[in-house]
């Protein structure tokens, strides 16, 4: 069987579901009301942001919400909110987007990027409590691919250290840990709306947490020092203005109601993805995952594979697939920045045979999950 990449026929020839979707009419509605009030900043008096707030926040099993224009900025604010700054240190794992360090250095901390478990590669508690030292304030689980961190674990050592604990919840809306939702697990979690998210609206974020003290700090500093209920050019703090508009609100609002069917769907596709006799498999879930939001699907290749041939010629056969994370020690724009980094043998065989297929794929019918498992047949064997 000739490959495509060779010049044979690909596997797939008509294209993978968009993201974002069509908008629904819910959406189309709530947009148009909007932009015909005229209301489209966050302060001019609409309610949909604060609307949206309120919605993720309950969706997340907390009472408040910060509604920011992207999620790295609200990943700042939950840390400025929480008293982090310059002398500070907060681990991050090494097998993420490169803005869960960077929201760090924005506020004058250093990031320490600390190693992933070596099976479902989120980050490792054994890994967070080598990498402590007396500067150490903070600790950020990412919900990988969307899925959750393993919460109990990493929030039984922040508790022993005294640490703050923020979510890095960026793709994993819906999601749930031992019947728990993730985002409202530690001191703050924070989402991201950017455009391959699981709701979106282009960019935008969603900052959540339980506590009305860290409400308004964090509100303080998404609203250029603010105090709520204040007078308006009183500025008692230092802030920004980090806000999501009345517009990109009402594109997400709609969406909370259809999230967990989306969710279903991929997880249906994923479901009928059959990788047996293939040098291929699913990187599983940390135990305790109740709802896998499932933002990405992570193959791992079999050592013996070339990743790079395997990238390439899936594309081919109209199945592409994401190459992942390289390892955030290896950034040496982080370590310049004076991030500190710790041994991350995890991170780095993940970056090597790590693969993604991404979830505008997981929204195509479950039986066209057979397109991936032929071309993977096809272009690494293991089927005829």
């Amino acid at each position: 069987m000739t490959l495509a990449i060779d010049g044979g026929a690909p596997v797939r020839t008509d294209p993978w579901p968009a993201w974002p979707p069509p908008l629904d009419d819910a959406q189309r509605r709530l947009v148009h009301d909007v932009l015909e009030s005229g209301l489209w900043g966050a302060t001019q008096g609409g309610s949909v942001c604060a609307d949206l707030t309120a919605a993720v926040a309950a969706m997340s099993g907390v009472t408040y919400g910060v509604a920011v224009g992207n999620a790295t900025l609200g990943l700042f604010a939950a840390l400025k909110g929480l008293g982090v700054g310059p002398g500070d240190e907060v681990i991050v794992p090494a097998y993420t987007f490169v803005a869960s360090a960077t929201a760090v250095l924005l506020t004058g901390a250093t990031p320490v990027i600390a190693d992933v478990d070596p099976v479902h590669l989120h980050l490792s508690p054994g890994a967070v409590e080598a990498a402590m030292s007396p500067r150490t304030v903070a600790v950020m689980p990412v919900h990988l691919a969307g899925s959750p961190a393993d919460m109990d674990a990493l929030g039984a050592v922040a508790s022993r250290a005294g640490l703050a604990v923020v979510e890095d919840a960026a793709q994993a809306h819906g999601a749930v840990y031992r019947g728990r939702p993730v985002g409202g697990l530690g001191h703050a979690g924070v989402y991201s709306f950017q455009s391959s998210k699981a709701m979106t609206a282009g960019e935008g974020g969603v900052v959540v947490c339980r506590d009305e003290a860290v409400h308004g700090s964090i509100w303080s500093v998404c609203n250029v020092g603010r105090t709520l209920g204040g007078r308006w050019y009183e500025h008692p703090g230092v802030g920004w203005n980090l806000r999501l508009t009345e517009i990109q609100a009402a594109l997400l609002l709609p969406w909370l109601d259809r999230l967990p069917d989306e969710i279903a769907r991929r997880e249906r596709f994923c479901a009928a993805l059959d990788l047996e006799g293939l040098p291929v498999t699913a990187v599983p879930q940390p135990e305790g995952t109740t709802v896998d939001s499932r933002h990405l699907l992570m193959l791992r290749l079999d050592p013996s594979v070339d990743k790079d041939f395997v990238l390439a010629a899936m594309a081919a056969e109209g199945v592409p697939l994401d190459a992942g994370y390289p390892p955030l020690g290896t950034m040496k724009t982080l370590t310049d920045a004076g991030a500190r980094v710790e041994p991350a043998p995890a991170a780095d065989e993940a970056a090597k045979h790590v693969v993604w297929v991404r979830q505008s794929m997981l929204m195509d019918d479950p039986s066209r999950a057979r397109d991936i498992t032929e071309a993977l047949g096809k272009v690494i064997g293991g089927r005829g």
